[in-house]
């Protein structure tokens, strides 16, 4: 049941979980302390002033600690979920209740509530985004382009995310500038590899209480997040078997010590799959007709398109789950196929997603270019920017210092040799 009041905005599932989100949320704080002392300065200097900000997330305990630092530095903010699977309803209420941020999310919800309370979200009239997979972008796009006019620009968590607005500027389709915070080196080599590396298999273990050592585990996609998980499963005493398209990744995934093959090769002989490939069908139909008996099929890439399930609900005799996030289905020919968390991403349906000292890194990014678009955005051109290099080294600076950890700086002398060319041997 969903509660509505008129003294509190948004749409969650019960207010009553405010205090334990409370609690929650501040237990995160304590491992996010770059996000902390960029709402610490936010806070005194009021950059977001007036801004409307929407957001489409994650809504966890992470997400709720980026909220803080908006509203902090003066941003009038709302929060959607990203993901029908991933909202924690605890940290939902609590952003409603207690911190008096409008949140529309509920876990579980269905496809039409999802699709809602993004446009609930974007009925704000947002000044800036914040999107996770370009969801926002999409709708705000198809069906409000009304309000594209007062957009000064956005930003984009994940690679899927991403791809779809180069895409949308490729089509000189995109209707503002928008900042690739998912590849700010702060960002995607900390997020993706470690963050993805230990929530994906955090998750499936949750899942499934499975043993990765001696099983024969295929990681579909060798970027950042495949090489993360690929490199936490053979840690764990896996057979690591890498499934790819672009050969200078296939060629790391060997040098890097895991096995390469093609899907159809891995299908017959992986116990344990896991797709992070941001495409469509890396396991397809032609895959599920002779991929092996007992295996467990999980996704971690960013929507549910990774595996073929249409095909195998077609493909199936039976279906019933086993285990809380887990769903046997039953082929025609006996074979049975275990899919985790119905194909969405396994690290925040059946765990809670990446730990809050690399979130950390990720949303101080999300924080740093808000405010950049709020004071450039008239200076950008509508297209996909990448981060700029003085914060991604800002956000890396920080949490060196959160970290307790000193590093050295270039001599003048140094800083003359690098920058000169006419010093010989």
């Amino acid at each position: 049941m969903t509660t509505k009041t008129q003294q509190y905005k948004g749409d969650v599932k019960d207010l009553s979980l405010a205090s334990t989100g409370v609690r929650r949320i501040e237990w995160a704080a304590r491992e996010m302390n770059v996000v902390a002392q960029i709402r610490e300065r936010f806070a005194k200097e009021r950059p977001l002033e007036g801004v409307r900000v929407s957001t489409c997330s994650h809504v966890t305990t992470e997400t709720a600690n980026l909220m803080l630092a908006l509203q902090a530095g003066g941003a009038d903010a709302v929060l959607c979920a990203s993901n029908p699977l991933s909202t924690q309803d605890d940290v939902a209420a609590a952003l409603v209740a207690e911190y008096g941020i409008p949140t529309y999310s509920i876990n579980g919800e269905d496809n039409e509530t999802y699709y809602g309370h993004i446009r609930a979200a974007i009925g704000h009239a947002p000044h800036i985004m914040i999107d996770d997979g370009a969801d926002l972008a999409t709708v705000v796009h198809t069906e409000r382009p009304d309000l594209l006019g007062g957009v000064l620009g956005a930003t984009e968590e994940t690679t899927t995310g991403v791809i779809r607005l180069n895409n949308m500027a490729e089509a000189d389709k995109l209707g503002y500038p928008a900042i690739a915070v998912n590849d700010a080196q702060t960002k995607h080599f900390f997020d993706n590899r470690y963050g993805t590396g230990q929530s994906t298999l955090d998750g499936i273990i949750r899942a499934t209480n499975v043993l990765f050592a001696g099983k024969r585990v295929v990681v579909a996609g060798y970027g950042w997040c495949g090489k993360g998980v690929a490199m936490r499963a053979k840690g764990m005493g896996a057979h690591t078997i890498v499934t790819e398209v672009d050969p200078i990744r296939a060629l790391e995934a060997a040098m890097d010590g895991h096995q390469v093959m093609t899907m159809d090769e891995a299908a017959k002989v992986g116990d344990i799959f896991i797709t992070l490939t941001g495409n469509m069908h890396a396991i397809g139909k032609s895959h599920l007709e002779v991929i092996k008996d007992g295996a467990l099929v999980a996704n971690s890439g960013h929507f549910d398109v990774e595996i073929d399930m249409e095909s195998l609900e077609e493909m199936a005799d039976g279906k019933q789950p086993v285990r809380e996030f887990v769903d046997e289905y039953l082929l025609d020919d006996g074979r049975k196929l275990y899919v985790l968390g119905q194909g969405r991403l396994i690290n925040l349906v059946a765990a809670e997603g990446h730990p809050s000292a690399v979130m950390d890194m990720s949303f101080a990014n999300q924080a740093l270019c808000v405010e950049h678009l709020a004071l450039h955005a008239k200076d950008l051109e509508n297209r996909v920017y990448t981060v700029p290099s003085e914060i991604d080294r800002e956000v890396g600076r920080l949490k060196l210092q959160a970290m307790g950890i000193n590093i050295d700086t270039l001599t003048d002398a140094q800083e003359h040799y690098l920058s000169s060319w006419d010093i010989g041997t």
